[in-house]
């Protein structure tokens, strides 16, 4: 078999006279997260992700990957995962269930060629699976649908657990660390990299330049304000999903760690030569995001890619998100979600005012420029005015 080089990123499929199937460069990680960052467009993803989740696979999609090879089950039938079908609706096909030696035969950068339910490097078969199929994904979230009840019965359980053993969580929320960032009195928007963050965060720019809220990235969150030309005031988290330059950029950086002190992401923070504060607490990075804000006396917590809906804890298919739940309630009083915000801000300049504004304007131009001596002197510097005036125009919209 010809086997191109080891740099091209963009796949081919096979033509007459070559073998079949799709040809590309392999990035091979057991965390979806950590290959997302690696992956160039056409490049195939190994990755070990049982139940694959809808903010996976859309970072996927974003990526544009020829191919998954999953070494798990995308889809076990425990809850609905949305993943898989996501992935199908781009036409990106998934090996599915390759099992766990291809992480070891298949090295990072290494050309393999994807056809049906096998994996090839060279001539030899370094995986065989099941290559998933509208019908397959279909069977397997009908078997999910009807365990919805079981899943909803077992997220209850844990809640109850975890409210039993965290109490203070929810009654007494999290000693917040000293931050040089204010926070008192202002509204804080919170940023997770998860569902619709892009648009929410581009239906939020005219709030964002209005109030200027605290921006608190948690984890990936920090790329994804940078993303769209924003910095982060602190990043909170494990630091295991964000970007070196991201924690380069200046933010704060808060490590978030265990109950009994421990935390790992701090090593990673000081092999950058970067400080940080630590967060002892239980729950996720994104739980103490929300706590902290609420510590630190914000007046409104507006969130990103949080999780919301039903949906959405159970697409997450984790039992910590028991936790997400309880900390909501705890700062359900100044908690606001992205699309809400949207729907409801609304400019404090007026439509009308503006116009009265732009009328006022070139009635005055109108005048000076017929009636004065200096016609052409004053011509040119109004000219100039307005110009500067329709650039911040444009910036209100």
């Amino acid at each position: 078999m010809k086997v191109p080089p080891v740099r091209m990123s963009l796949p081919f499929r096979g033509k007459a006279g070559e073998p079949p199937g799709i040809v590309a460069v392999a990035r091979v990680d057991r965390k979806t997260k950590n290959i997302s960052r690696r992956l160039n467009p056409g490049e195939i993803a190994i990755i070990d992700h049982s139940d694959l989740d809808r903010v996976s696979a859309e970072e996927l999609i974003r990526r544009k990957v020829s191919a998954v090879v999953n070494v798990s089950v995308s889809m076990t039938g425990r809850y609905p995962n949305l993943g898989p079908q996501l992935l199908l609706n781009a036409d990106i096909p998934v090996l599915d269930d390759v099992g766990p030696d291809v992480l070891v035969r298949v090295t990072d950068g290494a050309v393999v060629r994807l056809d049906q339910e096998a994996l090839y490097l060279g001539d030899t078969v370094v995986a065989k699976g099941t290559p998933l199929t509208q019908e397959s994904v279909d069977a397997a979230m009908t078997e999910a649908r009807s365990m919805v009840a079981v899943q909803i019965e077992s997220f209850a359980a844990n809640t109850l657990e975890f409210l039993r053993r965290e109490h203070e969580l929810l009654t007494d929320g999290v000693r917040a660390p000293e931050l040089d960032t204010d926070m008192e009195g202002r509204h804080v928007l919170v940023v997770v990299r998860g569902y619709h963050y892009r648009e929410d965060l581009a239906a939020l720019r005219a709030y964002i330049r209005e109030y200027k809220p605290v921006m608190l990235a948690v984890d990936g969150g920090a790329d994804a304000l940078m993303e769209v030309g924003y910095e982060p005031d602190v990043i909170l988290g494990d630091m295991d999903s964000v970007s070196d330059e991201a924690l380069r950029c200046g933010a704060e950086l808060v490590v978030h760690a265990y109950p009994d002190g421990r935390a790992p992401g701090l090593s990673r923070v000081r092999e950058l030569g970067l400080e940080a504060v630590t967060c002892p607490a239980p729950g996720t990075s994104e739980d103490i995001a929300l706590l902290l804000a609420d510590a630190r006396g914000a007046s409104l917590i507006v969130v990103v890619g949080t999780h919301h809906t039903l949906e959405e804890f159970l697409d997450k298919g984790r039992p910590g998100m028991s936790s997400t739940f309880i900390t909501h309630l705890r700062v359900a009083g100044k908690l606001i979600n992205a699309r809400g915000v949207h729907q409801l801000y609304q400019s404090r300049i007026s439509g009308w005012s503006l116009l009265a504004l732009v009328l006022a304007a070139a009635v005055t131009v109108l005048v000076a420029v017929l009636f004065s001596p200096a016609e052409p002197v004053l011509a040119r510097y109004f000219e100039v005015t307005w110009h500067s005036f329709t650039y911040w125009l444009t910036g209100k919209f």
